[in-house]
């Protein structure tokens, strides 16, 4: 996975982003503010703003955030408050996955309503990529696995919460080759993505 680690200003702030191009467009599943769904994918910006974020347009704002690095074409944009710097990554067999993990704000996807407004504060964004071409429907099924092995860290780093209010998945792969049509966590590649996810979110969660 080609990582990068660029800076941008805003006002007078300097914040970090992590950026990934991709040689040629990639298979992309992603719940992201901007370049979420399902589609190809050329790129993939994860931004770190301030604790005060209050746009209410994330979508642009990561567009023209886009724009301003010279990316090319339709990418995936996420933000957090959790310094990107401090990024956790976990490997297994191909897969690779890089999350930030901002665990201010746990909570239960069960939980009561909450009346309190949303914070970006406590975000824990992932990003995986899979070697292998995957159908639609089994990146959509990988999507459900990476959030299982996400609540499994969470639990093993001793808290009783299943995520944030405000986190996104991205998941890239390669648009040729063999098809898997599987995500599930016992799949071939579903399984190695699992135990990547984990590595990665207990030992951000442990930072």
């Amino acid at each position: 996975m080609d990582l990068q680690l660029r800076v941008r200003r805003e006002g007078s702030q300097q914040l970090p982003v992590l950026l990934w191009r991709f040689p040629r467009p990639m298979r992309a599943v992603a719940s992201s503010p901007h370049g979420g769904g399902l589609g190809p994918r050329r790129w993939v910006v994860n931004a770190q703003v301030p604790p005060s974020y209050a746009r209410r347009d994330p979508d642009h704002h990561l567009g023209k955030l886009a724009i301003s690095l010279g990316l090319p074409g339709k990418g995936v944009g996420l933000m957090t408050a959790a310094d990107v710097r401090s990024y956790a990554s976990g490997a297994d067999t191909g897969v690779e996955v890089v999350a930030t993990v901002g665990l201010s704000t746990p909570t239960l996807a069960a939980a009561p309503p909450d009346p309190r407004p949303l914070t970006l504060v406590g975000t824990i964004n992932i990003v995986a990529v899979v070697p292998e071409r995957v159908s639609d429907a089994g990146l959509v099924n990988l999507v459900a696995t990476v959030t299982e092995a996400k609540a499994q860290a969470i639990r093993d780093a001793g808290l009783d919460a299943t995520g944030t209010p405000t986190d996104a998945v991205c998941i890239v792969c390669p648009d040729d080759g063999p098809t898997h049509h599987f995500g599930g966590p016992r799949s071939t590649w579903g399984a190695r993505l699992a135990r990547a996810v984990h590595h990665a979110v207990l030992s951000g969660a442990r930072c």
